[in-house]
């Protein structure tokens, strides 16, 4: 019965919802963990039968093996978010993750890049000597930085969904929520260029919208991005890894440090609450406070 469930769960996360596969694997993670570990500590019988008891020895579970907070709300939102769907379709009588509270914490801050390595990230992408696929990759980093876009909505992104004259492009983001983002000169400019010159070639006659192909003419996945990214990292003289959203926090950060109102960071990430923007505020006032501190004359000790 449990198997019939998560499929009418998996079918109405893609037929209703329309989420992503990598979403819906997701999911189906968290739920699978939850029904290993009661399997592993006194059996599983069915979703029916889990009482709050289970819920918090569950969590005590995952807090005494030191995961991550943030990895503990992903699964207990989950697991949430799946009772609330058989709870609306009276398969249980109940959600017994309704009342979690989960442990105060600090928030992580995100991580970002400061301009000046964004200059150089920009320097070695725009370098046809160090890689021929330079156009490309100039591209896909002007674009990351310019739209704050999730790497999934590039990896989905469509020729038709960029309108060049007004300098917009179409996002389609989580839930089947649509947002329109600008963009500038430059990300328009290396856009152009790529269509125009390299995507015509790597696609070898072969048909399709897909904005960003690898070498073989095939759209780029997020882990193909992902993996490009971090090649033009390894190139410049900055440490550590690379990843997609650094770029989105990078786009709203330096939105809110040179002005830019919070509502309209909002609109522009795509996010439902404001309470999911607000991060970056605690971004935004550190560098103010790092500002003032070396600045002002008064301010140092």
């Amino acid at each position: 019965m449990s198997r019939d469930l998560e499929k009418l769960y998996v079918e109405y996360l893609t037929a209703e919802r329309q989420y992503s596969p990598q979403t819906v694997k997701a999911y189906l993670t968290d739920i699978g963990h939850f029904k290993d570990y009661l399997n592993q500590n006194g059996g599983f019988t069915s979703f029916e039968s889990i009482q709050n008891l289970d819920v918090r020895i569950y969590l005590a579970s995952l807090y005494e093996a030191q995961q991550a907070r943030t990895t503990i709300a992903r699964k207990v939102s989950s697991l949430r978010t799946f009772y609330q769907f058989l709870l609306n379709r009276q398969y249980v009588t109940d959600n017994p993750f309704s009342q979690v509270a989960l442990k105060k914490h600090q928030d992580h801050l995100p991580e970002f890049f400061y301009e000046s390595e964004l200059d150089e990230l920009f320097a070695v992408a725009y370098n046809p000597e160090q890689h021929p696929l330079w156009q490309r990759d100039a591209a896909l980093l002007e674009f990351f930085y310019a739209t704050g876009a999730r790497v999934a909505e590039v990896a989905q992104l469509e020729i038709n969904q960029i309108d060049f004259s007004q300098r917009l492009v179409l996002l389609h983001g989580k839930g089947q929520r649509d947002r329109y983002v600008p963009f500038g000169h430059f990300a328009q400019q290396a856009l152009q260029q790529y269509l125009n010159q390299l995507r015509p070639k790597l696609l070898q006659g072969q048909e399709h919208n897909y904005v960003f192909v690898n070498q073989r003419g095939k759209p780029l996945t997020t882990a193909g991005i992902s993996y490009i990214l971090q090649q033009l990292m390894n190139r410049t003289s900055l440490t550590g890894k690379i990843h997609p959203h650094m770029l989105r926090h990078s786009f709203a950060t330096h939105l809110l440090n040179n002005g830019a109102d919070m509502r309209t960071v909002q609109e522009l990430l795509g996010h439902v609450n404001l309470s999911t923007t607000q991060i970056y505020t605690h971004v935004s006032r550190a560098s103010l406070q790092d500002n003032y501190r070396n600045f002002f004359p008064r301010a140092k000790r």
